[in-house]
């Protein structure tokens, strides 16, 4: 008998313009099924403020002043990532997946309540370092991104762009749950 599958995961990965949702901007939202990393989403949203960290942006590459012409107003990227959730999620219920979930999560999730009033993800989400803890009896200080990779190696790159590290993230959970 085989167990009836009611979840998917989705690994989602956040660039950001600073520490913390509700002063500085989510900049890129990456987001692919765990399973098939080439069902994903991607958008680049424009800036809620002026405000960003200078070695944020130094690592992400993003721009504010390029975002807010060309980047996707917040609400309508939050409702074509619901609608991508839903469809991609086909019925079962979708499982928010990240490499250190709370930060990513807490972008999210502030995203969905403030422009939505809603998140498809609910209120948690699976960290891959807490797993990779749990799974390999290891202290937190272990589950650093190299040290992880090192036990499951990804074929994608970590880049800094969301969908590329979301993309990361997906392969190295599936090998996880092998």
């Amino acid at each position: 008998m085989s167990i009836p599958k009611i979840e998917i995961y989705i690994s989602v990965d956040v660039e950001t313009s600073g520490p913390i949702p509700w002063e500085y901007s989510l900049m890129s939202i990456g987001a692919c099924q765990v399973s098939d990393t080439g069902q994903n989403f991607y958008s680049e949203l424009k800036p809620i403020n002026n405000n960003f960290i200078p070695k944020t942006l130094e690592v992400n590459g993003l721009s504010i002043e390029k975002l807010k012409v060309s980047g996707e107003a917040p609400a309508a990227a939050m409702a074509r990532f619901e609608t991508w959730i839903k469809t991609t999620a086909g019925g079962y219920r979708p499982v928010f997946t990240a490499f250190n979930a709370t930060f990513d999560w807490m972008f999210v999730h502030w995203y969905f309540m403030k422009f939505l009033g809603r998140d498809p993800f609910g209120i948690s989400g699976l960290d891959i370092k807490a797993y990779f803890m749990g799974k390999h009896h290891s202290l937190w200080g272990e589950t650093i991104k190299k040290k992880i990779r090192s036990v499951y190696p990804a074929d994608t790159p970590h880049t800094h762009n969301a969908l590329e590290d979301a993309i990361e993230q997906a392969e190295i959970l599936r090998r996880m749950l092998k």
